[in-house]
């Protein structure tokens, strides 16, 4: 009589997040996540500011939005941590996304420059891919141009070695791959209409939208969100779940370059 086998033990994947304010959640990316067997832990660094996870310890890093600059290192000196945490991440080969601040951060630790946009984009204005993004795996199902969410006032040089694989006409630099598995977004796919509704409730959103005198309309916004918001959670598990395809593969270190 052969002996028992014993079943093989499944490994959870585990993937590290950074917070930064309360208001900004992974939205549709975290049930899509937690549908494909994630443990997620956050890092949250608008309470603990002090905080310093060990990248290494996970599968992979998702890094949040932000009121801040990623300069403001007077008042939020963690993000000095977050931009090594990141490049840490990168160097071992860790599939990385980040989302608007996230975004930035990921630019300044890949050594590119983050500053002020000119004009502000919150609400839902027009992507569209790049010629790059026909051949990139999460862009695939991009048409010409889609109606994305968006809330930011800053942006980014394209990294060196980095692919362009979005842009809009108020922000040129909208998407970025670096390597095969570190995404940048500088718009908000994650975003569904509750959260949308959220935003436009938070303190420090409605400061900001009556800091622009009129010229972005909340009541405009929640019409434009019924219109456009179905497709865009279409795109969401489309992009997002290809994403999580990348925690599939073997990690792939990307050489940094010097800075």
């Amino acid at each position: 009589m052969r002996p028992q086998r014993s079943p093989k033990k499944v490994t959870m994947r585990r993937l590290l997040v950074f917070q930064h304010v309360p208001f900004e959640i992974l939205g549709t990316l975290n049930s899509l996540l937690k549908a494909r067997g994630f443990r997620i832990r956050y890092a949250n660094f608008g309470r603990h500011p002090e905080a310093h996870p060990k990248v290494t310890h996970y599968n992979g890093l998702v890094v949040l939005g932000g009121p801040m600059n990623v300069d403001d290192l007077k008042r939020h000196p963690h993000l000095a941590v977050e931009v090594d945490l990141i490049r840490q991440a990168i160097d071992q080969g860790l599939p990385v996304l980040g989302i608007c601040l996230g975004a930035q951060l990921i630019a300044k630790a890949l050594g590119a420059p983050v500053y002020a946009n000119g004009a502000k984009e919150i609400g839902w204005y027009e992507v569209s891919p790049t010629p790059a993004a026909k051949d990139d795996p999460l862009f695939r199902d991009f048409g010409a141009a889609e109606k994305i969410f968006q809330w930011h006032g800053d942006t980014f040089e394209l990294p060196a070695g980095a692919v362009h694989l979005a842009a809009s006409r108020t922000c040129p630099r909208q998407a970025f791959r670096y390597g095969t598995n570190v995404y940048g977004f500088q718009f908000h796919l994650e975003v569904d209409e509750p959260l949308i509704e959220r935003w436009l409730r938070v303190p420090e959103h409605c400061a900001e939208l009556a800091a622009v005198r009129g010229r972005i309309d909340p009541e405009v916004i929640r019409c434009e969100t019924a219109l456009y918001i179905h497709r865009s959670r279409c795109l969401s598990d489309q992009v997002f779940g290809r994403f999580i395809d990348l925690f599939s593969l073997p990690p792939k270190r990307a050489a940094l370059r010097s800075r």
